[in-house]
């Protein structure tokens, strides 16, 4: 699904497999950047997407993962087999994926097995920029469904595009999640003033007003 000229859906329950949560291609000159991996049953099925957006998926340079949940992470392996991209997320997830935790990654609530994942690049700080050419990608430490959890941003046809997946929850104390944390990390996107939002199982949201009414409805 093209969300903008250089945005496309790739992952998720119809696009590739019942059990994965959305995946979003970002195409920025000759490179791919995915966002969000699947649980690995759909792989092939994302695979065969990206090459109908239009690039071949060697050309993904990068996968970044919003958090390290099973439905998100299960198929970074395949992924990164097929493509030889470099895997990014946030230090306080690297772990539970190094390790493969079958609980703190959610993969024992699908019946399957969390294999350990390398994370090649750990994000440590609040706030990391991310040059691809001419395409900065933001990436936003926002911890509360797990501890490691993401965010990014970036510009497309002159708007304002945020990748909030699971920006609903939930919160479990298995997953690490912090309704603290949670709460304060809704108001850090809010003060965002996302034009579109690309979540992780509730589909696209267009326009500033209902980017807001979504995230507010979760406070």
């Amino acid at each position: 699904m093209r969300i903008t000229s250089n945005i496309f859906q790739v992952g998720g329950s119809e696009e590739s497999h019942p059990s994965d949560a959305a995946a979003y291609l970002i195409i920025a000159g000759t490179e791919g950047i995915l966002i969000d991996a699947g649980t690995g049953k759909g792989t092939m099925r994302i695979l065969k997407n990206i090459s109908s957006a239009g690039i071949d998926p060697s050309a993904v340079s990068h996968l970044f993962v919003t958090h390290c949940h099973f439905d998100h992470t299960g198929g970074i392996n395949g992924i990164r087999e097929k493509t030889g991209c470099l895997v990014v997320a946030h230090e306080l997830d690297a772990a539970f994926l190094e390790m493969g935790d079958p609980e703190v990654t959610a993969a024992s609530w699908y019946g399957s097995v969390m294999d350990p994942t390398r994370i090649d690049i750990r994000v440590e700080e609040p706030r990391r920029v991310f040059l691809f050419g001419d395409t900065d990608i933001t990436m936003y430490h926002t911890p509360g469904h797990s501890p490691g959890s993401a965010v990014l941003t970036m510009e497309s046809d002159g708007e304002k595009v945020l990748f909030g997946q699971d920006v609903h929850g939930p919160l479990n104390e298995v997953l690490r999640s912090s309704r603290a944390d949670y709460v304060e990390s809704l108001e850090f996107l809010l003060s965002l003033e996302a034009d579109i939002l690309c979540e992780g199982h509730f589909g696209v949201y267009r326009g500033k007003e209902k980017v807001q009414r979504f995230i507010e409805s979760f406070l």
